[in-house]
């Protein structure tokens, strides 16, 4: 290894120790300031809590053998419904990409589904699906799945177009140009929305959850709400936070594997 390959190494492990040192500043710093605020009631302790209650609120439910169990609930939820959206989505964009006058014609309500608030649907979805687990996975799965597959459908169009006249003047066909052109060349925006569908399925299932649920941190939100426990609701929104940034985390590692960086 040359002098100039172990000084860019050593700037680059300088940098990243920098960066995480940082964050983790800002987050001492958030609950530092948190906590003396709430103590010194120059914000409402009732409403926002504060991390000491936080901390006592949380190592209750573990105690009281809930804790986990609600973690649990939530991600498996969310695991599940991200399997079945991202399934769901590449059959849909594969479907789309070879048939493209489908495509043209229903782009406009794909749009307009996104933009529909799903929880809107609640009440029909637990009508169809029962009030169980199914109506919320099914409500996660209609929020990642159009997303999803929009960016994996704008990946598929993005291939090189230089390509693909190639691919066409050695009369390959439409199918053939998918398996060994566009899908090869879209692996990467594939992955990367993985990142994108596990944050909508978490939001989806969280979305379920307030509607339908006997046990999630959407019903420990809920609940909380509901009883005047904003200590729970608090601790509920902290604990969904970190489970959101493992999930995100787990996610980019699997991503990193498969890209193969």
């Amino acid at each position: 290894m040359s002098k100039e390959q172990k000084e860019f190494l050593r700037k680059y492990k300088f940098d990243k120790r920098i960066t995480l040192l940082s964050q983790v500043m800002i987050v001492i710093l958030i609950l530092v300031g948190w906590e003396l605020l709430s103590r010194y009631n120059i914000i409402n302790p009732f409403i926002f809590s504060s991390p000491t209650k936080v901390v006592k609120t949380i190592y209750g439910l573990y105690v009281d053998g809930n804790l986990f169990n609600h973690i649990w609930v939530t991600v498996y939820e969310t695991l599940i419904a991200f399997v079945i959206g991202l399934f769901i989505s590449l059959v849909i964009s594969v479907i789309l990409y070879l048939y493209n006058k489908i495509y043209k014609i229903i782009d406009p309500f794909l749009t307009c589904l996104n933009s529909l608030p799903k929880v809107a649907l609640g009440p029909m979805i637990i009508i169809v699906a029962g009030a169980n687990v199914k109506s919320i996975i099914v409500m996660a799965v209609l929020i990642n799945v159009i997303v999803i597959t929009t960016v994996i459908l704008n990946g598929f169009y993005g291939t090189d177009k230089v390509r693909l006249k190639l691919m066409h003047s050695f009369g390959a066909n439409k199918y053939q140009i998918l398996k060994y052109l566009v899908i090869p060349s879209s692996y990467k925006t594939i992955i990367s929305s993985f990142k994108l569908g596990i944050s909508m399925s978490l939001i989806g299932v969280i979305s379920g959850e307030f509607l339908v649920s006997r046990a999630g941190l959407g019903y420990l939100i809920i609940y909380g709400t509901q009883v005047f426990n904003l200590d729970l609701v608090v601790s509920g929104i902290l604990l969904l936070v970190m489970i959101s940034y493992i999930l995100y985390k787990a996610v980019m590692y699997i991503e990193d594997i498969l890209v193969g960086k």
